[in-house]
């Protein structure tokens, strides 16, 4: 901003010299001195670019431009095509830097400072996993850890754009990045400041812009290549005119006529800045994108396949019904809970939840199947626990279960014990948040589950989904992405976790909810903060939009500039009108870039 205010200041210098230069029958010395104090960041900034070998740019045509200008004369129009260019880059640079407030905003989540309980205040870099931190009201909290004494309300909406403030307990997990608003808490740490959700935030936010889309790569190629061919065909125009008699003034007028008009800023600027924008306006929703790519991938999916748990569903379990074939549904249940004892698998811990209390028993041999269950011995007898596959794959018969829900069996010695029936709701806003996204353009809607396939039949006709798929494991999921993606532009949904492998493999990631998860950060390309569906249409529309938007740049500045163009070789526009007609382009093109702030989701 201090850079932008001193440009400011350079030109309103400028004028006021080019004003009395004017007064005083166009004194060149005057005129001289408005040239250089409106240039001299044009000038700085070509040099410089020219030792990092970056010869042919727009400063270097203004350059040229107006030394030509200067050389037959016509030194007023030489100072007012320096200062037009550098008022259109000024409104730029405003406009741009005004677009990274949201942005800026965002990355402020980092805390220099941390007052460890047993130290004091002190650099958060000092700061360890398992140090007791407190969190006075008002401040944010420093790194990522769970409360160990105090109640409050955290704003949570520098990470999820969340504005409804939530509250925290003994035992809640809270994030970096978050704001105390009340009471004062104690937080025991579970991160350092390097691994905490707000520094892998900011990294994402940094390294976002050097994943540029095809068009941003395209445009700093073909603009590399356009400058020396303009430069090229302007010394042509001087040239080929003079030779056969026409008057060199006048030629070499229109010749810097056309570099003026072809300098290629309104599409360096605007076509970055429009992703840029996307990128920004993603943030403010609660949508974290990786890069600019992402965004351009977006705008071509065909198909979205979601993981049922966790993000069509609550993934919270709950133990709904225990059948025992001996009724002795109390045994049944403490002896699932036993097997249970080492797993946090979503559904070992509703077992153990509905069991609620002490385990005392101690297991060994204990394995985990995955996709399947677990089998272990409890004293001298062998106990399985899990889906139908587990006992199939004991050679243990079971008939055809029609309870909703997930079914888990116990046996006990080779023989069947019972089954728990445990029920995992439908997300309130999955069915209106899935129709969203088949009005977006969404052809294919997939689930996937390690589930049972009647449970995840029943789900699939309740959400109208195409495809439904269950019974799965995790390399199952793999398979079945790998297939729709030889046919379409495939997205996978997930928890960030669990789904990590299915998650790379897509050609869009996305994770929900996973902002305190390192698995979800490094595997997704996409998190939804929120932990809600409709954010995932919301992240579609932002790229349909940005895309539409940056197109309507490229085409409205090369197409003003053949017309302009055309009016410069046959005469028609003073070179002044010609900067001014290149400003002008330069400028609607960051405005409209910056439309995606303000566009209605």
């Amino acid at each position: 901003m201090k850079k932008i205010n001193e440009d400011l200041i350079r030109i309103i210098i400028s004028i006021v010299f080019l004003a009395l230069g004017m007064i005083f029958n166009e004194n060149i010395y005057l005129l001289v001195i408005s040239y250089v104090f409106v240039s001299k960041e044009v000038y700085f900034n070509a040099f410089k670019n020219i030792r990092e070998r970056k010869i042919f740019d727009e400063n270097l045509l203004m350059i040229i431009a107006t030394l030509g200008a200067f050389y037959i004369g016509e030194y007023p129009e030489a100072v007012l095509v320096m200062l037009l260019f550098s008022i259109g880059e000024y409104l730029s640079d405003l406009a741009v830097d005004n677009s990274k407030k949201a942005i800026v905003e965002l990355m402020d989540l980092r805390s220099d400072k941390i007052n460890l309980k047993d130290i004091g205040v002190t650099d958060v870099n000092n700061a360890n996993v398992g140090d007791i931190f407190v969190v006075a009201p008002g401040e944010k909290v420093a790194l990522d850890g769970i409360i160990i004494k105090g109640e409050s309300h955290l704003d949570t909406s520098s990470l999820t754009g969340e504005t409804m403030p939530r509250a925290v307990y003994k035992n809640s997990e809270v994030l970096s990045g978050t704001i105390n608003l009340e009471g004062v808490l104690e937080v025991k740490a579970t991160k350092t400041f390097e691994t905490s959700t707000a520094s892998k935030i900011i990294e994402i936010l940094e390294k976002s812009e050097e994943k540029k889309t095809k068009t941003e790569k395209f445009i700093t190629r073909f603009s590399k290549v356009y400058t020396p061919i303009v430069v090229l065909l302007a010394i042509l125009i001087i040239i080929i005119p003079t030779i056969l008699g026409g008057n060199f003034n006048t030629w070499l007028y229109r010749a810097l006529e056309m570099l003026v008009i072809s300098c290629p800023c309104a599409l360096v600027i605007s076509v970055p800045l429009g992703y840029f924008s996307g990128i920004g306006k993603c943030s403010k929703e609660g949508i974290l994108v990786k890069g600019s790519n992402i965004l351009d991938d977006l705008v071509n999916i065909d198909t979205i396949i979601f993981d049922k748990t966790g993000t069509i569903t609550e993934g919270v379990f709950e133990v709904t019904k225990i059948y025992s074939v001996n009724n002795k549904d109390a045994e049944l249940l403490k002896l699932a809970a036993e097997a249970e004892t080492n797993s946090n698998h979503p559904i070992a811990l509703s077992i153990k939840k509905a069991y609620g209390k002490e385990i005392k028993s101690k297991i060994t041999n204990a394995k985990e199947i995955s996709g399947a269950g677990i089998s272990c011995i409890i004293g001298e007898d062998n106990i399985l626990v899990g889906n139908k596959k587990l006992l199939k794959y004991n050679k243990i018969d079971v008939e055809e279960n029609k309870e909703l829900g997930t079914i888990v069996y116990v046996a006990k010695n080779k023989k069947l014990l019972g089954y728990i029936v445990i029920s995992d709701k439908i997300k309130t806003n999955a069915k209106e948040s899935l129709d969203k996204l088949r009005s977006d353009g969404i052809s294919n809607l997939v689930m996937l589950s390690g589930d049972a396939e009647e449970v995840v039949n029943i789900i699939s006709k309740k959400l109208n989904l195409d495809k439904a798929y269950g019974n799965l494991l995790p390399q199952d999921k793999v398979n079945i992405l790998e297939e729709y993606k030889m046919k379409n532009k495939t997205a996978f949904v997930g928890d960030g976790i669990n789904d990590a492998p299915v998650i790379k493999c897509a050609d869009v990631g996305i994770a929900m909810g996973g902002i305190g998860s390192d698995a979800t950060i490094e595997a997704s390309d996409i998190v939804l903060m929120k932990d809600d569906l409709s954010n995932l249409a919301d992240a579609i529309k932002i790229s349909k939009i940005t895309k539409k938007i940056v197109l309507s740049n490229i085409i409205f500045a090369i197409m003003f500039k053949i017309i302009m163009l055309v009016l410069a070789i046959l005469g028609i526009t003073p070179i002044w009108l010609a900067v001014f007609a290149d400003v002008g382009v330069t400028i609607i093109s960051v405005f409209n870039s910056l439309r995606i702030f303000i566009k209605k989701l």
